[in-house]
């Protein structure tokens, strides 16, 4: 029987935290009703006993993205702008000037933290987009294709997801 229960990794505190899929309730502290081995067995139980600072296990990478959300992202609000209402051509077109910009750049690596820093509607903007590192199974699915397939410097081209559109960097 599926709990619905799953672990996350916060991208702004660095800390695992509990999170529903299907009420899309987050919270710190284990949900109630569930055991030592139940917890264990969640999707991604993992982050709970592993550090993730710069200690990477096998098969770990480390990234870094841009974030523009639009209307039809699964939470159209951001640090930013609490009520997002651009359209997901909008927020492409947004990105694809982003693009530009990094790839006219003499270094690639410091613009692209910059516009994150600046422009992303992700909690990571502080920290110039950079998500630590991270394993399969953590991100969703078509960002994780895509920052894997990266080499380390790589720039992707914009990938969509259900948070929105990216660009990605792979930085180890």
């Amino acid at each position: 029987m599926s709990s619905g229960w799953e672990v996350r990794m916060s991208n702004s505190k660095r800390l695992p935290y509990f999170f529903n899929a299907e009420t899309k309730e987050s919270r710190w502290e284990a949900p109630p009703g569930l055991t030592e081995k139940d917890i264990k067995a969640l999707p991604g139980a993992d982050l709970l006993v592993r550090p993730q600072e710069d200690n990477p296990s096998a098969g770990q990478i480390k990234a870094s993205h841009l974030l523009v959300k639009h209307r039809g992202s699964r939470r159209p609000s951001s640090w930013k702008e609490s009520n997002i209402t651009r359209t997901k051509e909008e927020a492409i077109a947004v990105l694809e000037q982003y693009q530009r910009e990094i790839h006219a750049a003499s270094n690639k690596a410091e613009t692209f933290g910059q516009l994150a820093r600046e422009h992303s509607d992700c909690s990571s903007h502080s920290a110039d987009g950079d998500l630590g590192f991270f394993g399969r199974n953590q991100m969703q699915k078509p960002f994780e294709d895509a920052a894997f397939a990266l080499q380390v410097k790589e720039i992707s081209g914009i990938v969509s997801t259900d948070s929105g559109v990216h660009l990605i960097m792979r930085t180890a």
